[in-house]
């Protein structure tokens, strides 16, 4: 929009793992190009991206050989980077961001704090060890390396579920709706969103 700043931001990061591009927007349109060879990865980052209304752009390559561990990991830290570089002051954000989203016989919590201290609560079991070639143990390991680099207060709990493509999907798109919100910005809100002055 005109005469405001654009909440975006671009992270590389290179290891010996892993060679991550990503482009973040916040105020997006849920636009998504996603490719981190992993099929059932890209599935969950585009609807990330489409229900959070969140434009992304992520290239990876990765040492799918060994697992896919790292690529799920290093995808997490850099999309927190990304979040954290996008909202810069977080100067009249919403700062909280929640929603209980059901999905078929599934129906996932999800709340967020942009405070600044990183912290994940996650509450899941999972029946199959994995969906496609994403192994189901990474769901928590993702969010995880997400809240850490981001600096944010994560709560995830599944209340019910038996499908695990579901219950994964419906912690995806759970997140990109509690993180749509707590980064929108309030008009009442004229400075942070803290007694402290800063988050």
């Amino acid at each position: 929009m005109a005469n405001q700043e654009i909440r975006q931001a671009t992270v590389n990061r290179k290891t010996s793992e892993t060679d991550i591009s990503l482009y973040l927007k916040l105020d997006g349109k849920g636009d998504a190009d996603v490719d981190t060879g992993i099929g059932f990865f890209d599935h969950m980052l585009k609807s990330f991206a489409k229900h959070g209304l969140f434009d992304l752009k992520l290239k990876v390559t990765g040492d799918l050989i060994v697992d896919c561990h790292h690529t799920i990991e290093d995808v997490g830290i850099v999309l927190g980077e990304a979040i954290k570089q996008a909202l810069g002051d977080k100067k009249s954000i919403r700062r909280y961001g929640d929603i209980m989203l059901p999905m078929d016989e599934t129906l996932i919590l999800c709340a967020i704090d942009l405070s600044g201290r990183p912290y994940l609560v996650f509450d899941s079991t999972f029946s199959s060890n994995s969906v496609g070639y994403f192994d189901t143990q990474m769901v928590k390991e993702f969010f995880y390396a997400v809240t850490y680099s981001a600096g944010m207060n994560l709560h995830i709990r599944k209340m019910s579920g038996e499908n695990d493509h579901h219950i994964i999907e419906g912690m995806f798109k759970a997140f990109a709706k509690a993180l749509d919100e707590a980064t929108m910005k309030d008009p009442r809100i004229k400075t942070i969103l803290s007694t402290k002055g800063s988050l």
